[in-house]
């Protein structure tokens, strides 16, 4: 059995109860709050290794919640609202979330895109953890992304990145020169087949180069190939 521990920010008590449920019955720990200030109590109390947040709350929105979290904390967040334009999950995206979920939701669709950002993001801390872990870094100009301990560096510059950006900096960065298209890149990293409206894939590309380049409209790394989809040249 699981003992994360995953936090639930929502305004709604039958939204939180609903997902608190499932996610028991899997195994994890739950924690649940009422809006985001309350949120971010739990998380300077409490050890959390997942958030699912709203977007919509009283207070303190999912917005600036998810602002104020990535300030100092990696943790993956799963964004849930009842919003389903695609400017609002693009504002979810490029504020630091992993993942975009719209209500209606069915709550085993939830739990499993909980598991697979679980899986990468303890997977990473368990390489943080193992003082004899080998260090694995990829080097391109004057990008470093060491893929033991999840650090990526700029011109010597420390660059935070989501655990959903550094997985798909890594997938292009063990790939040099390879071209994957938005539909392969979501594929490998969501785990999860691609659907046709989907623009996650691009807000992240945005994002990362956002953090990544002196100037984002003509990348030195991530490069685009028009028609086909995203690269990196060694």
């Amino acid at each position: 059995m699981s003992q994360e521990t995953i936090l639930i920010i929502d305004d709604e008590k039958e939204i939180r109860d609903l997902i608190g449920i499932y996610l028991t019955n899997e195994g994890y720990n739950v924690l649940k709050a009422a809006d985001g200030l309350e949120g971010l109590n739990y998380l300077e109390e409490n050890t959390v290794h997942l958030v699912v947040l709203d977007i919509m709350m009283p207070r303190l929105d999912g917005i600036q919640a998810c602002m104020k979290i990535r300030e100092n904390r990696n943790v993956p967040i799963i964004m849930l609202s009842a919003k389903s334009q695609d400017m609002d999950k693009i504002m979810g995206l490029t504020t630091g979330a992993d993942d975009y979920v719209t209500k209606p939701f069915q709550p085993l669709e939830l739990v499993a895109r909980i598991k697979s950002q679980l899986r990468r993001y303890l997977r990473f801390n368990q390489m943080d953890g193992n003082s004899n872990q080998q260090m694995e870094v990829i080097s391109i100009d004057d990008l470093l992304i060491n893929i033991s301990t999840h650090e990526v560096t700029v011109d010597g510059k420390d660059i935070k990145l989501t655990p959903r950006e550094f997985a798909i900096l890594e997938l292009l960065a063990r790939n040099p020169g390879v071209v994957f298209s938005t539909e392969k890149i979501y594929e490998r990293v969501w785990n999860e087949p691609f659907y046709e409206s989907e623009n996650t894939v691009m807000v992240h590309i945005r994002n990362l180069r956002e953090k990544l380049e002196t100037n984002p409209r003509t990348p030195r790394y991530i490069k685009t190939v028009w028609g086909v989809g995203y690269k990196i040249e060694q």
